[in-house]
């Protein structure tokens, strides 16, 4: 009796424990007051993500302080239809998620009176919704966009993206912001429209076989990059899901209507004068018929050749005298670096776009030397960039103690031309705001669509003959179906030449060349290919891409992240076949599975392209240099926005 008495007591007890927790509970949440709307809100952020079937573009990190926004993509040639909701106010840069912000370049310059100057991407009060407002200036976009239709030779009024594909506008829902079309894809596209497969290049293609007669007259690059910073050093193949061709599109078109570079602090007849030439590009004529022009390798043919003509009457550069050599106003014109030097040499001899009254200039061009920054000041076995980096923001920062033009941007309507693969991590931060062409173009390293330009990475072998063996063979002749041959830098080209090197006689998959008596050398190959292999290397530009353009060889780009030369211009799917990474083993069948018509008219998209991918000794209309110069200044001309 007394044992059962005390089972019975012990029962009771832990009865009266759990009722105790369960009023402690109650009273909690009284206490608390949350409403089921907070607890929600707090636990599922407001910017989702809504995907359907496979084609889809991710944004992160929901911001209360930026529109949603709501975009539907419909590719004609399947049929696939993506709807997707974005939100955000954070870029990914590398691997890591930071906070976007807008940084002041000149601390030491600037006071904090002007800390309002930062907000570049706010509206005023009483000025129309974003909503409305970003709406109509994408519909505007739309409409004086021009697609080429293959099968019926005619022009459209429809926004041109490559592989035929249109964007239709959801009115309902809010354009997404800058950071958010900044954000990396989730998902990867089979097939373009045009049937060919998507990749995009994370990791530059240091040196070129043509480098192999060390003429170049610098360390060669696997040398380099045993010295890297250790940033550089650590990097492997990327985890996160690749950016694709197609999503490229997608942050390239919506950027030209959320991108908004910073409120300059007073009006200048500059503003005036762009807001004047945006008005004349967007309103542009439709071309027919132009001799030089060949319409299904540009986005809108008609609103390049009227930007063209316009920067050749109006544009104005101003380029600063500051800066010691050799860092500064020292062209390099030999080797893969070459670009940012012949680029520096032209511009500084041109006296059609040069002007010594910097109150009449549209652009100011910053003329400093990313290979020679590195080879001046690096520290071997240092690991570490830093002191690139403050030598840059010193200069930066003395340019706006003494010049009043970049206080009035901060630094927006500046640009630098910079070749090596540091450059973009050098100026990411100091001169963040600056229009930055280069040829490291990684989106996750922060490349931004609307504001930087995609440099290509040109090898110049002979500075007195840069085009030197230009041309190739006709597509008949061409009897090897891909080539590829260089040294083995970075993850992907190990992973390349394993699967393919000496295992099928139409795939030519070498490491470094040596050239032999009786055999085809390193032109050669690419001569009387159909298609050239452009890997990655320890960075996403590639030599390569601009070599199989100057060999009329069709580029099969394979690397992921990689933003093409010109990409605000150039319909890249009309000339190139991207190819995912992982997709490697399968290249062969993705090559073969390309009609021969398709090969036939991207083979002749390159050669149409390659005018603009030449360097002359003197420049010529259309050329590379005219090309880089006229990305940078349409890039500033549609950052321009008429005042509310």
């Amino acid at each position: 009796m007394g044992h059962e008495l005390k089972s019975w007591f012990q029962l009771d007890a832990r009865k009266l424990i759990w009722l105790i927790c369960a009023f402690m509970v109650i009273i909690t949440f009284q206490y608390l007051e949350l409403s089921s709307e907070n607890v929600l809100s707090a636990v599922v952020p407001s910017g989702k993500i809504s995907v359907e079937r496979q084609s889809s573009f991710l944004a992160s990190a929901p911001s209360s302080t930026e529109p949603d926004g709501t975009i539907r993509y419909v590719t004609h040639s399947n049929g696939l239809e993506y709807n997707g909701t974005y939100a955000g106010s954070e870029t990914v840069h590398g691997n890591e998620v930071s906070e976007e912000r807008d940084m002041d370049s000149n601390d030491d310059v600037i006071s904090e009176t002007d800390v309002d100057l930062n907000k570049s991407s706010t509206f005023e009060e009483g000025s129309e919704s974003p909503k409305e407002s970003l709406t109509e200036e994408l519909v505007d976009l739309i409409k004086n966009s021009t697609v080429y239709d293959a099968e019926s030779s005619k022009n459209k009024t429809t926004a041109e993206v490559e592989g035929g594909l249109s964007l239709e506008l959801s009115k309902e829902n809010n354009i997404a912001t800058l950071d958010s079309l900044n954000q990396t894809s989730a998902v990867n596209e089979a097939t373009n429209g045009f049937g060919t497969y998507e990749v995009n290049d994370k990791d530059q293609d240091s040196d070129s076989i043509l480098d192999n007669d060390n003429n170049s007259g610098r360390k060669s690059s696997s040398e380099e990059f045993e010295d890297y910073p250790e940033s550089y050093n650590n990097k492997t193949a990327a985890k996160e899901a690749p950016t694709t061709i197609a999503d490229m599109n997608n942050l390239f078109y919506r950027s030209r209507v959320s991108y908004h570079s910073t409120t300059p602090r007073w009006a200048s007849a500059a503003d005036k004068v762009l807001l004047n030439v945006r008005s004349q590009i967007e309103k542009a004529p439709i071309l027919e018929n132009d001799q030089q022009l060949y319409a299904p390798l540009y986005r809108n043919v008609s609103m390049f050749k009227r930007s063209y003509e316009l920067m050749e009457s109006t544009l104005k550069v101003y380029i600063y005298k500051e800066g010691k050599k050799p860092i500064f106003h020292k062209p390099v014109l030999k080797g893969i670096y070459a670009s940012e030097g012949w680029f520096m040499k032209q511009l500084q001899a041109n006296r059609n776009f040069v002007t010594k009254k910097p109150r009449e200039a549209q652009l100011f061009y910053l003329p400093f030397s990313s290979r020679m920054l590195e080879e001046t000041l690096y520290v071997p076995d240092s690991h570490s960039i830093q002191n690139l980096v403050e030598y840059l923001k010193n200069y930066a920062d003395m340019i706006a103690a003494k010049y009043p033009y970049w206080n009035r941007t901060q630094g927006a309507d500046h640009f630098l031309v910079a070749c090596h693969d540091w450059a973009t991590s050098e100026t990411k931060e100091y001169m963040a705001n600056c229009i930055r062409a280069l040829c490291n173009s990684d989106i996750r390293e922060g490349y931004i669509f609307g504001k930087d330009v995609s440099l290509p990475e040109t090898t110049i072998r002979n500075p007195q003959r840069p085009l030197r063996d230009l041309g190739g063979e006709p597509p008949s002749k061409r009897s090897i179906l891909a080539f590829f041959a260089g040294g083995m830098h970075g993850y992907l080209r190990p992973i390349l030449l394993q699967q393919w090197g000496n295992k099928d006689p139409d795939m030519k998959i070498f490491g470094t060349m040596h050239n032999g008596k009786g055999k085809l050398n390193y032109a050669q190959h690419m001569k009387r290919s159909k298609y050239c292999i452009c890997p990655r290397g320890y960075e996403v530009n590639s030599p390569r891409v601009v070599e199989a353009i100057f060999y009329e060889c069709v580029p099969v780009i394979i690397s992921d992240n990689f933003v093409p030369p010109f990409f605000e211009v150039l319909n890249w799917e009309s000339l190139a076949v991207f190819v995912l990474e992982k997709d490697i083993p399968n290249l062969k069948k993705i090559l073969l599975s390309i009609p021969d018509e398709r090969y036939r008219q991207m083979q002749l998209s390159v050669k149409k392209a390659q005018q603009h991918f030449l360097w002359h000794p003197r420049p010529v209309k259309y050329d590379i240099f005219h090309m880089i110069l006229h990305s940078v200044w349409y890039n500033r001309v549609l950052q321009m926005k008429k005042p509310r």
